[in-house]
């Protein structure tokens, strides 16, 4: 039976999705399967000519490039569509919509890119009738069910190379260094980072920090000789007792609430309890960016392959997952459940503060 396979990639933006766009164009012609492009994640099915024929010629040479030749959106849920209606934001349902242009294409089978916001919709989607297989994606490294999401390898490589730059002018001036990751709800990137690039202070979500206990550890540092120190918080870490740092709450133009400007917010709390001088680098998109590394180009063309052999074998409402060294798979709805989060009571918190980093508490 012939089989025409449609595939999107959605949410953020991370390392490796050309990868795995490669991985399934290659692995479905390899089969004699037609491929189409869904540009703008589901946004795309609302827009005919954003669906286009993918072959062989259209990914040649994409493996090392960062972004995604398809293209993304974090507005395009078809349940809660945006739209303006008398100056005002509207949230409406065109999943109806989706269905039937998805009917339209041909498609026996739609292989869904994302992270914990585009793997819901599919589970929502495959709740309408369409087969559906995931691929985690996203930098936060924030999906269940997966040893780690492609895209994170890279961010955590920019992250660490970030704090490795800035150790050098912070022992120069003897400055406190406060880098701001990504990271969303989650600490991941700030955590391995911190540990891989030598920071004094590590901040995350997982851990509300105590501004006492930081600056007594900088303190503390500055009478064993060590006049400078350096610290990693992530974009969603928060303080006792209070809220998280936003650039935009949820609603209006933003579907989803956007975080960001802990790192001022820190070093302004900084300011007002130590005599040093503080300064800022928020890492922002430079996380998102750039040619994905080894890693991530490796796992991601497996992910792209297995997501074509889970269609070959009908195993829809699946997602791609790595455990060990494996590529195998697991329910969606078991990978969006909840968020990954850090223990901060596991191995890796314990581990770093053995390394006598400190974790704000």
């Amino acid at each position: 039976m012939a089989t025409k396979i449609g595939i999107l990639t959605g949410g953020g933006d991370c390392p490796g999705l050309n990868a795995v766009i490669r991985g399934v164009v290659k692995a479905a012609v390899g089969r004699g399967w037609e491929v189409v492009g869904i540009e703008d994640g589901f946004d795309g099915f609302l827009h005919p000519e954003k669906c286009r024929p993918l072959g062989l010629e259209e990914v040649r040479g994409i493996l090392p490039r960062g972004g995604t030749i398809l293209g993304t959106s974090n507005r395009g849920n078809p349940f809660a569509f945006p739209i303006m209606r008398d100056g005002k934001v509207e949230l409406v349902d065109v999943s109806e919509e989706v269905c039937s242009r998805i009917d339209k294409l041909g498609l026996t089978a739609l292989v869904v890119v994302g992270g914990d916001g585009s793997l819901k919709i599919a589970q929502e989607m495959m709740r309408r009738g369409v087969p559906i297989v995931g691929v985690p994606k996203t930098i936060d490294n924030d999906l269940m069910e997966t040893d780690v999401t492609f895209g994170y390898n890279t961010a955590l490589e920019t992250a660490t190379d970030a704090l490795d730059k800035l150790h050098s002018t912070a022992e120069s001036h003897h400055r406190v260094m406060v880098l701001e990751v990504m990271g969303r709800y989650a600490g991941w990137i700030a955590l391995e980072s911190g540990i891989s690039g030598g920071a004094d202070v590590i901040l995350i979500p997982e851990i509300p920090y105590d501004i006492d206990r930081i600056r007594d550890a900088i303190i503390a540092r500055c009478k064993r000789g060590r006049r400078f120190s350096v610290v990693v918080v992530a974009e969603g870490a928060y303080p006792k007792g209070g809220n998280r740092v936003l650039k935009e709450a949820a609603g209006g133009k933003s579907v989803v609430e956007r975080l960001g400007g802990v790192g001022e917010a820190l070093s302004r709390e900084l300011g007002g309890v130590l005599e040093m001088d503080i300064r800022v680098t928020v890492l922002g998109h430079l996380q998102r960016g750039g040619t994905p590394s080894t890693f991530d180009r490796s796992v991601g063309s497996r992910f792209g392959v297995k997501a074509v052999e889970l269609v070959e074998a009908g195993s829809f409402g699946q997602m791609v997952c790595l455990k060990g060294r494996h590529i195998t798979s697991v329910p969606i709805e078991d990978a969006v459940r909840s968020l990954k989060l850090i223990d901060p009571a596991g191995e890796m918190v314990r581990h770093a503060e053995a390394l006598g980093i400190m974790l704000g508490r």
